[in-house]
């Protein structure tokens, strides 16, 4: 932002048209109904037949096949049962698809939010976390309906990268367990305690255990090198899971550790709930409220990068608060779009949303089929498929570019990293909104510039007459025009007011040019209704210039009305009314 001075009437110089901003004709308005018409209702309007019906199926399939293992894994490391994984993907996934505002996203349980529902069970159990994941619904709902989701788009970067990196690592700690079949009655959540019992556990490991996690690793990994298209993870899965089956090898299964997984839902039921319940579980709803809708919203852009389409946020928000309420209702995790097998559904060549609700129909079908043989998967297998999951999660590239090149960003990234692995995913991601708000509003602040014959704004300097000095030969002129460009809000306010507040001289006429001034709040009006108002005492007349509708309303709201300055739509009138002005007096 600056503040340019462009002289007195006699020397004043012709100034070029600046475009008005705030007059730009806006994009033609959403309705209601088409905000919230799923994508699903548009794929059928556009005509859908056999061809397309083919490619969903073919699509649903795959990402299936990809869910299935990675649903019971997920589960598994949130401290729940695996069945409930595969409950959330069916019924959740159904509804993101049918009812989202995204073609291709598939909604289900993510690895995001292992530790947050870890954290939920340990603390108000698993009834607890189903009430949590029902108001979390409940939120979502609210937030789409009223259409906010626009603003989750305004999490800083280093924040996602710094949160999603704690994920990670916290969900790999959580998987040494399995992966070397450790002898543990009770592991902690916390990151800390949770490092401190694996290290006294380490002589108990299982050589079996260990080999087997290795074997699925290096499977997985081979497969996606040779033939990328490969489903990977069920086959390491469904071989580990044979094996054990075959040399009945002393090793964690399923079945040993959680009795096999049903072959049907369950019939649906409401948790238990108070008044004061809810209150209790209420921090917990609002984290899986604003992790789903930001990790959703990254999936479905995710998905737009790859497709050329465009989602509707609020819609899909919607979805994903029912689809929380209806997976809670049936005992399943918490539901969010899940950015893998999103992008494995557009890499399958999905039509629309038809995929998304036939996946859920093939893990349904893959439930009541071949729910027996899940008992002898191991869960090394399964943990290593969790362990390949957090490898991926963390963006180490952009993690150490972070760190490399920005000061004020990487104070943000470790902050929230931090947060998140030593405290709370919750404090990791306000903390590092804050800061990354601090550090926007200081980086806004010092683009603002009192111009004469030069800057007359020093960072960090002593308390000087500077305005003196700079305006001192211009303190007699009849007119004076300064240019105020940028978001003239509260953080610039105080650095626009002082340097003001030191102009020396009365002219008879202040032009303000306004015209490049996007956005004013309450603090800059009041700044600049205190400069007018002293002027007007020193008999000076103050004209506001070139302000646009949405500038010249927070104007009037804040007391500058036109019985305190003058209004007018262009430098070159403001200045033929203070020529005609002069004349008057004169005459």
């Amino acid at each position: 932002m600056s503040v340019a001075v462009y002289g007195s009437k006699r020397n004043q110089t012709s100034m070029s048209a600046i475009p008005d901003r705030g007059r730009t004709q806006s994009a033609r308005a959403v309705s209601f109904a088409e905000m919230f018409t799923p994508k699903l209702i548009s794929v059928f309007k556009e005509g859908y037949g056999l061809k397309e019906l083919r490619a969903d199926v073919v699509a649903g399939l795959t990402v299936a096949i990809v869910a299935l293992p990675l649903s019971m894994a997920i589960a598994i490391g949130s401290g729940a049962k695996p069945e409930t994984g595969l409950f959330a993907s069916v019924v959740g996934g159904f509804i993101v698809s049918a009812l989202g505002g995204s073609r291709f996203q598939i909604g289900g349980p993510a690895g995001a939010f292992i530790v947050l529902v870890a954290t939920t069970i340990e603390r108000y159990g698993y009834d607890g976390f189903l009430l949590a994941a029902m108001l979390a619904g409940l939120f979502l709902l609210i937030v789409g309906y009223l259409q906010l989701g626009t603003y989750i788009k305004y999490i800083p970067h280093p924040v996602t990268i710094g949160f999603t990196s704690g994920i990670a690592v916290i969900i790999f700690a959580g998987e040494i367990h399995d992966l070397l079949g450790l002898h543990i009655a009770k592991e902690p959540s916390a990151f800390v305690p949770k490092l401190q019992t694996l290290w006294g556990a380490l002589p108990t490991f299982n050589p079996l255990a260990v080999a087997m996690s290795a074997l699925c690793i290096g499977l997985i990994l081979g497969l996606r090198s040779w033939k990328p298209r490969f489903p990977g993870l069920l086959v390491a899965v469904v071989l580990s899971a044979f094996l054990t089956w075959v040399f009945a090898l002393d090793i964690d299964t399923i079945g040993s550790r959680f009795g096999g997984v049903p072959r049907m839902l369950p019939a649906p039921a409401f948790p238990t709930f108070s008044f004061a319940r809810i209150l209790e579980v209420l921090p917990a709803a609002i984290a899986m409220a604003v992790l789903g809708g930001i990790e959703s919203l990254l999936s479905a852009v995710v998905a737009d990068g790859m497709t050329g389409r465009r989602h509707r946020s609020n819609c899909e928000l919607v979805a994903q608060g029912y689809a929380n309420i209806a997976s809670a209702l049936f005992g399943g995790l918490v539901i969010t779009g899940t950015i893998a097998r999103t992008a494995t559904n557009v890499r399958a060549r999905a039509h629309g949303p038809v995929a998304g609700m036939l996946h859920a129909l093939f893990l349904l079908a893959f439930m009541l089929v071949a729910a027996p043989l899940a008992t002898y998967i191991p869960l090394a297998a399964l943990a290593a498929v969790l362990a390949i999951v957090s490898w991926n999660m963390a963006d180490r590239v952009e993690f150490a570019s972070i760190l490399k090149h920005d000061r004020g960003e990487a104070a943000v990234l470790l902050a929230t990293f931090l947060l998140t692995l030593f405290r709370d995913l919750t404090e990791g991601i306000a903390v590092g909104v804050t800061l990354g708000a601090i550090l926007f509003m200081h980086r806004m602040a010092t683009l603002v510039e009192v111009q004469t014959h030069g800057s007359l704004i020093q960072t960090d300097a002593p308390d000087s007459d500077i305005g003196n000095a700079g305006f001192a030969d211009i303190g007699n002129r009849d007119v004076q025009i300064y240019r105020i460009a940028g978001p003239f809000f509260f953080g610039a306010a105080s650095s626009v007011g002082k340097v003001l507040d030191e102009i020396a001289g009365a002219p008879k006429v202040f032009i303000f040019d306004l015209s490049s001034v996007p956005l004013a709040d309450a603090t800059a009006a009041q700044t600049l209704k205190g400069f007018i108002e002293k002027m007007n005492k020193k008999g000076t007349k103050v004209i506001l210039s070139g302000a646009s509708h949405d500038v010249m309303r927070t104007l009037l709201q804040n007391g500058i009305d036109r019985q305190l300055a003058g209004f007018s739509s262009s430098v070159e009138e403001a200045q033929k009314r203070a020529a005609r002005a002069s004349a008057e007096a004169a005459g």
